[in-house]
């Protein structure tokens, strides 16, 4: 990954072909950079591969994660309005590490520096990585119950894209937008109902129904959510490392068989692996 993943996107692509994945797409936050590799270290390895993104949005003071899938990856205005939401990161991050020194945690912003590849792309994630490996805390999830989370240390809130130009990037870039790992939101129903439909107002066309952050009885809730709005429905694992993540890439299970899968939605926009190399 390029954002905030542990793998390079070449590692993904193998890890995937081993758990016998036949079409991957990565989804870096807020970054396409990683495209030209991932594709070709899928088809090096007889996978499809649909480009990916996951763009961060602020809708109603909640951060939203909205996946495009299937663009074109040198899109300009796509990329110009990553790098926008991107912009705030460094300044954000600052204000993390200053909170952490006053509750003694020093050093954070360079700790968390060491993990990022590219320091434009410093995140929250990065921080927790710093604070497990120096001791500060066991694991991630302690991370987040004691720090960085809404009225914990660390907390900045940052606002991101709008979610109209998040979903307008992705569709005159060539893609779909999908709503990414809805449960997670914790919206009401009414704050839920209004994001589905502004987002299908805007031109959003699917929703993630089986994730990594999602419960059996979650897939099933947004199952229906999907069949209400019209949406097709993804899969995603939401992995980003094998010590963090609770998902594997391609341990998921299927579908809700009642549901249109976006992949048959982006048959035109897969790029497939030259022929000799499927997996068998």
């Amino acid at each position: 990954m390029v954002s905030d993943g542990t793998l390079t996107p070449e590692a993904l692509a193998a890890r995937a072909r081993a758990n016998g994945v036949q079409l991957w797409a990565l989804t870096d936050h807020d970054e396409i950079s990683g495209q030209h590799r991932a594709a070709a270290a899928a088809h090096a390895l007889g996978m499809d591969y649909l480009t990916g993104v996951e763009i961060s949005v602020t809708f109603i003071n909640t951060t939203v994660h909205i996946v495009g899938l299937g663009f074109d990856a040198d899109d300009a205005r796509l990329a110009q309005g990553l790098a926008a939401t991107r912009g705030g990161r460094g300044e954000r991050a600052r204000e993390i590490a200053g909170q952490l020194a006053r509750v003694g945690i020093p050093g954070a912003y360079e700790g968390a520096l060491c993990y990022v590849g590219n320091p434009a792309l410093i995140s929250r994630t990065h921080f927790a990585r710093y604070l497990v490996d120096t001791g500060v805390c066991r694991d991630m999830g302690e991370v987040f119950r004691k720090y960085l989370t809404e009225g914990k240390p660390g907390f900045v809130p940052h606002y991101w894209a709008e979610l109209r130009d998040a979903v307008r990037w992705i569709r005159e870039a060539g893609g779909m937008a999908v709503i990414a790992h809805p449960a997670r939101y914790r919206f009401t129903a009414n704050e839920e109902y209004a994001l589905f439909s502004e987002f299908r107002q805007h031109g959003g066309q699917g929703v993630e129904v089986v994730t990594g952050s999602h419960s059996s009885a979650e897939y099933r809730i947004y199952a229906d959510m999907a069949q209400e709005f019209g949406l097709a429905a993804s899969r995603g694992s939401d992995f980003h490392s094998p010590n963090e993540s609770h998902t594997d890439l391609g341990t998921l299970p299927d579908l809700p068989a009642q549901l249109t899968p976006v992949w048959d939605l982006l048959a035109h926009r897969i790029l497939h692996a030259p022929q000799g190399l499927a997996a068998a």
